[in-house]
């Protein structure tokens, strides 16, 4: 680092920001020409009618009538927005929840604790290769429903026992869809389990010895404690699962999208989409964060 800054007589300012922009550079240069470059073009192709020849491709100015195809013509885009934003509203709550308590838990303490760390993350690397094909033909699926004693724990069984609980009726359903989604809760979890390990693990020992001296409780150190300073890991990881939810390869619109674009041949409409689609995620995202972070503790 002395050698660098004194052939090139830079001061340390100087030289951190070379190093910033060394270190940068390949996501700079992905991002051009792997992002904004497709981006622009897909732009381009969401206000043009696209079709194939033997020269290449040629482009019809449509103006924004792909645009009007997709909110106004076409009857599914509108629903399976919808649905998949509901959708991830449920999902992303119970998964926030269950990656913190399996984190807390994982954190704890106990012997082959290593080998629970890897189970709890299995799932994320099975699920991107032939286990995400077979349960996209519903062959996994249909293997499952073929013996009755499945239907034990789902379905009616569930929702006659947190019926004894006297449940509120919104809250029950909740309940019941979480349960019969527990597999994908669990196989969306590992990441974020991997995020919150290490804000646990970052948390001062420190902390607790001087709350246990001043007669703290485990609910109090928790409160007071933990939650504040793993608070931003949260908004990461809501970042992460929104994404990760909108973006699936199994997700119902993206599948629509493709099918649109390459299965009835409507570029044009399928890019528009696309383009309103990732406007939507972008503002999600942006509300989400502007909302969470007036929550959020950072330690100075």
């Amino acid at each position: 680092m002395k050698n660098i800054r004194s052939i090139f007589k830079l001061n340390l300012k100087q030289m951190n920001t070379v190093m910033f922009y060394l270190f940068t550079s390949p996501f700079i240069i992905g991002f051009i020409f792997f992002f904004v470059y497709p981006f622009i073009q897909s732009i381009v192709f969401s206000i043009n009618e696209l079709s194939f020849s033997a020269e290449g491709y040629n482009l019809e100015y449509v103006g924004l009538g792909n645009y009007h195809n997709s909110l106004f013509v076409n009857p599914d885009f509108i629903r399976e927005f919808s649905e998949q934003m509901m959708s991830m509203a449920s999902r992303l709550p119970l998964i926030i929840i269950f990656s913190f308590f399996a984190a807390a838990l994982l954190n704890q303490k106990f012997k082959g604790r290593l080998i629970s760390r890897v189970i709890f993350f299995l799932p994320v690397i099975l699920s991107a290769g032939v286990v995400a094909e077979i349960e996209r033909g519903n062959e996994m699926a249909e293997m499952l429903q073929s013996g009755s004693e499945q239907a034990l724990l789902t379905g009616a069984a569930l929702e006659e026992f947190f019926q004894e609980l006297m449940l509120p009726p919104r809250l029950l359903d909740y309940i019941i869809t979480a349960a019969d989604n527990v597999a994908v809760i669990i196989r969306s979890s590992g990441v974020q389990i991997l995020i919150f390990l290490a804000a646990l693990q970052s948390i001062p020992t420190s902390l607790y010895e001087s709350a246990k001296v001043e007669g703290a409780t485990e609910w109090e150190n928790f409160w007071l404690i933990t939650f504040p300073l793993v608070s931003p890991f949260i908004i990461t990881n809501m970042v992460y699962t929104i994404i990760d939810i909108l973006t699936s390869a199994d997700n119902d619109l993206v599948l629509f999208i493709r099918d649109i674009s390459f299965g009835r041949g409507q570029y044009g409409v399928g890019t528009s989409m696309s383009i309103m689609y990732f406007a939507a995620v972008f503002v999600l995202l942006i509300v989400v964060i502007s909302i969470i972070s007036r929550y959020v503790f950072y330690q100075e």
